[in-house]
């Protein structure tokens, strides 16, 4: 079994490739990747 790229992190995994996928296919600057987050239930910070 191999170890998550994000282990010890406070979000789930299909959360941080979801947010890292958003900005980096999208021209989005993190704050409207925060804002669409935040329209779903998901708040970070």
């Amino acid at each position: 079994m191999t170890k998550s790229l994000y282990a010890g992190h406070r979000f789930p995994a299909e959360l941080i490739s979801y947010t890292v996928w958003l900005y980096f296919h999208f021209p989005l600057s993190l704050r409207m990747v925060e804002e669409m987050l935040a329209f779903r239930g998901i708040e970070v910070s």
